[in-house]
């Protein structure tokens, strides 16, 4: 066994001896209770910190800005109902396009009609199309803006853009 100290006989009365001095550089008690409390304490607050929701974003105004530019405050905007086609050629490849139309609402007086009309016109243009025209940023571009054509020929100028939503190819 390891060298024990010897303890002191003790008679009865008689106070036991001081401990002996702590280790220099050894953390009492006291400074390991305060530091795991400090540490606790920052923890917490962390948690905290990330705990709480971020502010929720405001309400978007019902005319949205475009990429091509800003909708002016006398236009209405109006979502059209989803087209679902195969394209021309593979035959059973299929899109799907979901879009708006940007008009003037002092001279359209039933956006819903306007756009069913510019709906079945899109929906026989792009059953026209054949995939490698939709494929890149390019083919892309040029099926927007020959959408974009079509619905202002359709409308006689009414409709002024049409946004696309979504456009997906399976």
């Amino acid at each position: 066994m390891a060298d024990l100290p010897e303890l002191p006989d003790l008679t009865p009365g008689e106070a036991p001896p001081p401990p002996p001095p702590a280790v220099s550089g050894a953390p009492s008690l006291l400074q390991t209770v305060l530091a795991t409390l400090v540490v606790t304490a920052m923890a917490g607050a962390m948690g905290a910190l990330f705990a709480v929701p971020p502010p929720a974003p405001e309400p978007a105004a019902k005319a949205e800005p475009t990429p091509g530019g800003v909708v002016p405050a006398a236009s209405g905007l109006f979502e059209m109902p989803p087209i679902v086609t195969n394209l021309g050629s593979p035959k059973d490849t299929w899109i799907r396009l979901e879009a708006s139309i940007v008009f003037d609402a002092k001279t359209v007086q039933h956006p819903e009609t306007l756009a069913e009309d510019i709906a079945g016109d899109e929906l026989a243009y792009l059953h026209t199309v054949a995939l490698s025209q939709v494929e890149g940023p390019i083919g892309l571009e040029n099926i927007r803006q020959d959408l974009n054509e079509r619905a202002a020929i359709r409308s006689g100028g009414k409709v002024s853009e049409l946004v696309i939503r979504t456009l997906v190819v399976q």
